[in-house]
């Protein structure tokens, strides 16, 4: 909650006596009396500019109700009392909690429109957030050429924030917060640091001293400004992305933001093909043609001091894998290795060290009949000339054996939960356009409710029968790799072009870059893959997505070269963010509910049925019935029950949210803030 909040609050009646004549919504005397009701929506002015459209970007992907108006239309409504208030009930109404402008004045000084949006912020209290500016005395800042300012590039730039940024809305913060560089040829961000003037409040300074970030109160109005230019993919904009919104809602909005992180082990039990560097392939693949049908690589499976490693580096962390098992898998590896198997030992030992997920007994692929006579391979066809697919009864028996086999030997699982070998059963682009008719069955027969699926085909959550999809993200740290320079160069041949001695696949794909030069296979995955694949890995889970990512067994396996990846991630976060703030680490049944949750709410709010203010200490919101409300509050806050109060919410980032839904025979859910 941003300084001065509570004080806001309770002087919020005596602003609306000054300005609501002014506003034309209401009449002398009662009206001025009457404490208004100020709806939980922002207001966004859109220019088109890429700050405006980061902090858009934040309020939808926390799930706050928000209203565009695009400067570039020219049919637009006009800023002016009507458009930002009225009343309700014979009460004075604020549309909107809190405006976001590309800039301090984006109107124009003076003209009709600014005024009118000043006037409704002075009498409301409404706070307005600067997206990008310049630093002069207008934003209540030197100019840069006084008193120490600066501006230029700030790549690489370490910046602090303030006492009074940890003591208010970046509470969550407790570490120094460096600018991304990522390209050194590559101007990334600029911006200004000047010297603070009366009224400004610092939240963010550069080591010069001057200010990037801070509060700008004057003429009965406050301003968040921002003088350093960003885009919502950059870090330091998702670190801070929280606070912005914070201060812009006073800490009291619709929507919710954590930080999330979980990382799934797929083939836990069975070996993994390795990458054959000679052949450019990984020998067993459908596509991987030579060596005499051949494979002269020895596949990578881990070992019982794996296993013990990872109990380990879990305990050290304070971090849970998601291990996603192949049971059947792992016993025909057993008979095939003289009957015994000290990596099922040790893991079955630590069973409770872990979280258990089905991965189907023997990893079959679980979509079409696959015809390997050609490459890529097809689909085999029926003599009618439809697809072949794999059975229902097939497809369950993968499923309830792997069950099975966990349960007779004490692993706890939860059913509810499925991945399928390569995610398959699911449509696969381009041979199989269509889910397998008989997965859905399956899955249902087997109590399946959320079966993963590949974030990079399919981003979305969808129903296959009456089970939902949970995207997972692929790690760029590959299946069939289990040292450092078989990865680096599996990575050299896909990233580099062909002169270069590579694929070629990087030159004309959309999603992909040639590197500038092959890495060295002996330093190229710590000195270039790491760092990479951790920043990818950071920026998904400070970004409110929950979303897990997926490894394999192999890659916890010989160089184990997954760790320096998470040890990475897992720093870097623990550096910024402070104890409150803690990355969140669900299983894939907890991701599951949070998107269905998410998708739901987006969908009640584009329909137009979410209903949601507060009336001083009151927060009064209705949704349609049964759809799960998120909603963040201040510490203190309580839940108004059918008898009496309850807290509300759980603790984060110095907030409480949380999703919840009227009590039983209320209409609406109402929270009553602290005083």
């Amino acid at each position: 909650m941003a300084p001065n909040t509570h004080r806001k609050r309770a002087t919020a009646a005596v602003a609306a006596a000054a300005g609501l004549l002014a506003l034309g919504v209401g009449a002398p005397g009662a009206t001025a009396a009457t404490t208004p009701r100020i709806d939980l929506k922002v207001l966004v002015v859109d220019n088109g500019a890429g700050q405006v459209a980061a902090v858009t970007a934040e309020l939808r992907n926390s799930g706050i109700p928000y209203a565009t108006l695009d400067l570039t239309d020219t049919g637009r409504p006009k800023i002016d009392a009507a458009f930002l208030s009225d009343t309700v009930n014979g009460a004075p109404r604020a549309k909107y909690q809190g405006v976001v402008l590309p800039n301090e004045a984006p109107f124009g000084q003076g003209s009709a429109e600014q005024t009118a949006l000043e006037t409704y912020e002075k009498t409301f209290a409404v706070p307005q957030v600067d997206a990008y500016t310049w630093a002069h005395p207008e934003v209540g800042l030197d100019y840069t050429d006084q008193n120490g300012g600066w501006s230029g590039v700030l790549d690489g730039v370490r910046t602090q924030v303030t006492a009074a940024g940890t003591a208010g809305p970046f509470r969550y913060l407790d570490g120094p917060l460096t600018f991304e560089d990522n390209d050194p040829a590559v101007q990334e961000s600029y911006g200004y640091a000047a010297h603070p003037r009366e009224g400004f409040t610092s939240y963010l300074d550069a080591p010069t001293g001057g200010t990037l970030l801070g509060q700008y109160a004057h003429d009965g109005r406050r301003e968040l400004v921002v003088t350093f230019a960003y885009n919502q993919y950059q870090k330091q904009f998702k670190v801070l992305a929280r606070g912005i919104v914070e201060w812009l809602t006073q800490g009291v909005h619709l929507g919710q933001s954590r930080n999330y992180f979980s990382v799934h082990v797929d083939d836990v039990f069975a070996p993994d093909a390795r990458w054959d560097s000679a052949r450019n392939c990984t020998p067993g693949d459908i596509d991987c043609a030579g060596g005499n049908g051949e494979d002269t690589t020895t596949p990578i499976r881990m070992s019982a001091d794996d296993a013990t490693y990872a109990a380990q580096w879990q305990a050290a962390h304070g971090f849970t894998l998601d291990m996603v098992f192949n049971a059947g898998a792992g016993e025909e590896w057993k008979s095939e290795n003289g009957g015994t198997d000290a990596l099922t030992t040790r893991l079955l030992a630590d069973r409770a060290k872990y979280r258990w997920v089905n991965h189907t007994y023997t990893h079959l692929f679980l979509g079409c009949v696959q015809d390997t006579t050609t490459v890529p391979w097809s689909c085999s066809k029926n003599a009618g000339g439809t697809t072949k697919y794999m059975s229902r009864a097939d497809i369950s028996a993968e499923i309830s054996q792997n069950n099975s086999w966990a349960s007779s030997h004490g692993l706890s699982t939860d059913r509810t939960e499925l991945v399928t070998g390569e995610h398959s059963g699911l449509r696969t682009l381009p041979q199989q356009p269509d889910d397998n008719p008989n997965l859905a069955g399956a899955l249902s027969a087997n109590g399946v409710k959320w079966t993963g699926s590949d974030n990079s085909r399919e981003p979305e959550q969808r129903s296959v029968g009456g089970a939902l999809t949970v995207p997972r993200y692929p790690m760029n740290v590959y299946y069939n790799a289990g040292r450092a320079e078989e990865m680096a160069d599996e990575y050299n041949w896909i990233y580099t072009s062909k002169a270069d001695g590579g694929s070629g696949i990087c030159e004309n794909n959309a999603t992909s870059t040639c590197l500038p030069a092959p890495l060295d296979t002996a330093t190229g995955y710590a000195d270039h893959i790491v760092p990479l694949e951790a920043r990818t890995a950071l920026g998904h889970a400070i970004g409110n997505d929950p979303r897990p990512h997926y490894v394999h067994q192999s890659n916890l396996a010989e160089d184990r070269i997954l760790y320096p990846v998470l040890d990475r991630v897992l720093a870097d976060y623990r550096a910024v963010y402070a104890d409150n703030a803690p990355l969140q680490n669900p299983r894939q049944s907890a991701i599951g509910t949070e998107l269905q949750r998410r998708g739901a709410w987006q969908a009640a709010l584009a329909g137009g049925k979410v209903t949601a203010y507060r009336v001083g200490g009151t927060v009064t919101v209705t949704a349609p019935s049964g759809t799960q409300i998120p909603v963040t509050v201040p510490e203190g806050t309580k839940k108004q029950l059918l008898l009496g109060t309850a807290v509300f919410g759980t603790a984060y980032a110095g907030q409480r949210n949380d999703w919840t839904t009227p009590e039983l025979l209320q209409s609406a859910l109402k929270l009553t803030l602290p005083a």
